[in-house]
């Protein structure tokens, strides 16, 4: 798969490749952060988005990485460091390039707070802190529905601090009476996953099962997701353009995708509120993404601090940010990095 065809969004569970694979060839991949993204309301970049009132009260650094101690880790000119997980940290075959973990170490050891912002669920996020050698105090899962925050008595070593919900029963009837033949997933708040059609089999490897369209209605959800492989995108689009979604946030994926999360929850909404907690200023903001749903995000940080675009990112994410970095596969992420001090 060539760097062209890539996905621009996170790849939840299993093979992005594999997915991409399925894709080509009429299957519909489950990916956990879709490609594109339309909002019922188009953010505000005169004021911050996702602008909340919460205490700033002391929260403490987060460490470096385990090889790379802190050399300064009571840092008053600390950044926050938001990054997307697929197509910005990861590539399509699950891979960290060594120039981005370098800097990721550099960073973590100046004491600035590197973390991720990704849709991908809690299960298949931990595991890439782990690649990448970092403990943040917070981590962003599910497009902003679940924040965890860093605690060693916890099995992972974090525990779900802010979960988004809502009961997903009338949105999902409204949908299927536009898409009779779509297949339907819902996550709840500890990541499992009911579906109903053909989700690929990545869906159960983070516990799943599947489920009749009826059992989903009263689950209290972080997030839904509909596929409709028998649409293309334009006139899937078109079906959701109909819909009037006013009460939900959602998203379109880059297959027929839609992902709805709970009204007014997004990267930026999560992102705010962690910026708030540990006292950093929006001017030492940096978010990156190459992704739709990462247009909010990228809105959010260029109100003070610094948006990057990945290389291969559409044109509509590129527009919402600051900078544009080189494409993931020229360690684009990294050489953005590098200008932090």
């Amino acid at each position: 798969m060539s760097a062209g065809d890539m996905p621009a969004g996170d790849v939840p569970f299993g093979d992005a490749e594999e997915a991409a694979r399925e894709a080509e060839e009429g299957e519909t991949p489950m990916v956990d952060e879709p490609a594109a993204v339309s909002s019922t309301e188009k953010p505000d970049s005169a004021a911050r988005p996702g602008q909340v009132d919460l205490p700033r009260g002391a929260v403490a650094d987060a460490p470096g990485s385990a090889d790379h101690p802190e050399t300064n880790p009571t840092n008053p000119e600390r950044w926050l460091i938001a990054l997307d997980i697929d197509g910005t940290v990861l590539t399509e075959d699950g891979t960290i390039g060594a120039a981005l973990t370098d800097q990721v170490a550099r960073l973590t050891g100046l004491g600035h707070e590197v973390m991720l912002a990704t849709g991908r669920s809690v299960a298949s996020t931990l595991p890439v802190l782990d690649l990448l050698g970092i403990t943040p105090e917070y981590v962003v899962c599910s497009n902003g529905a679940i924040t965890m925050q860093r605690d060693a008595d916890a099995p992972l070593g974090y525990r779900r601090e802010i979960v988004e919900t809502f009961n997903p029963g009338a949105v999902l009837n409204q949908i299927r009476a536009h898409l009779a033949n779509a297949h339907y997933a819902v996550e709840d708040a500890d990541g499992y996953f009911r579906y109903t059609g053909d989700f690929p089999n990545g869906a159960t490897d983070v516990g799943g099962e599947a489920v009749t369209f009826d059992e989903l209605l009263d689950v209290e959800a972080t997030r839904v997701v509909v596929i409709s492989p028998g649409h293309d995108m334009e006139d899937f689009l078109a079906i959701v353009e109909t819909m009037g979604l006013h009460r939900v946030s959602y998203s379109v994926g880059w297959t027929a995708w839609l992902d709805i999360a709970p009204d007014g929850v997004n990267k930026s909404t999560s992102l705010e509120r962690v910026r708030q907690l540990l006292g950093i200023p929006g001017a030492r903001v940096l978010a990156a993404g190459d992704g739709r749903n990462d247009i909010e995000m990228l809105t959010w940080a260029s109100v003070e601090g610094r948006a990057v675009a990945m290389g291969q990112a559409p044109d509509d994410v590129k527009a919402v940010a600051t900078e544009v970095t080189a494409s993931i596969y020229d360690d684009g992420l990294a050489h953005a990095l590098a200008q932090l001090r």
